[in-house]
């Protein structure tokens, strides 16, 4: 009795898998997978009849080092990663149709096409510069195109590492240097352009500025010449009118009445005097 209840207990714990997190599991009963997933925890089975198949549905990281074709006929060693990850749901149908071993079997061969295909179209310079991302887009949409509907996502295609040849390494530091060079001076000979045409402003601006200046004090000048000669033809005219008013004033009668006034004068004064006259007057 007690050798068999440990043999079923044995038997029992035979019978129960657990699925880890980041995995599901599919039966395999006789040959025959089940169409159901198992998720994460324990799954009962019968040991004699049927197995479970775990498979990882994380993110999976493949290392690829791989050589790639360039447009003018240089050979690239390239190391590549791919992200990717299964579809829960999908597994079944990825154990029966491509295997356990889907990375040999599926996903290397369409990125080795895809990755030859698309660089075969680049420069060799272009992998080093902004377009690797863009080669890098279109790797990961061919292996996509052919990934997807066997159950795979493809999350990205990364070239973390591309040796050129030394020859070339050495042509595009030189050209890269070259053209930094330009830039740099395509800058100082805009600045120095730019300097000039400021100074040329400034000077046109002081140019204009004495002009306005010089017409202001010519200005300034004329309307106090006008000033000046209204003045002095306003005194002339005001001299002129008591003139003509002093004259006017001035009668015959007036100056023998003066006249008397100053022989009155004369008479009365208590000093001795004589008047010489030419014996027409009054007096």
């Amino acid at each position: 009795m007690k050798y068999t209840s440990i043999l079923l207990l044995l038997v029992l714990a035979s019978g129960c898998a657990v699925i880890n997190p980041g995995q599901v599991g599919v039966k395999r009963t006789l040959g025959k997978l089940s169409s159901k997933v198992s998720q994460p925890g324990p799954v009962l089975f019968n040991p004699f009849l049927s197995k479970v198949v775990r498979i990882n549905v994380g993110t999976e990281n493949l290392s690829i080092k791989e050589n790639l074709p360039s447009k003018e006929g240089l050979t690239i060693l390239s190391e590549s990663s791919i992200l990717y990850h299964i579809k829960a749901a999908d597994a079944p149908r990825i154990i029966q149709e491509t295997g356990l071993n889907y990375e040999e079997n599926l996903i290397l061969p369409v990125f080795r096409s895809a990755a030859s295909d698309v660089c075969s179209r680049y420069y060799a310079k272009d992998m080093h510069s902004a377009k690797r991302n863009e080669i890098e887009k279109e790797i990961q949409t061919r292996l996509a195109e052919v990934c997807d509907a066997k159950g795979f996502v493809i999350e990205a295609v990364l070239l973390k590492s591309i040796t050129l040849p030394a020859g070339l390494t050495e042509s595009i530091e030189t050209k890269l240097q070259a053209e930094q060079e330009a830039l740099r001076m395509e800058f100082v000979l805009d600045r120095q352009k730019k300097e000039v045409e400021r100074q040329i402003i400034e000077a046109e601006g002081a140019k204009k500025t004495n002009v306005i200046q010089a017409e202001a004090r010519a200005e300034s000048m004329r309307i106090e010449a006008e000033g000046s000669a209204k003045s002095i033809e306003i005194k002339a005219k005001a001299n002129k009118a008591a003139n003509d008013m002093l004259n006017s004033s001035i009668t015959p009668n007036i100056l023998k009445l003066n006249e008397i006034e100053a022989f009155t004068k004369l008479a009365t004064s208590p000093n001795a005097k004589t008047v010489i006259t030419d014996g027409k007057g009054s007096g």
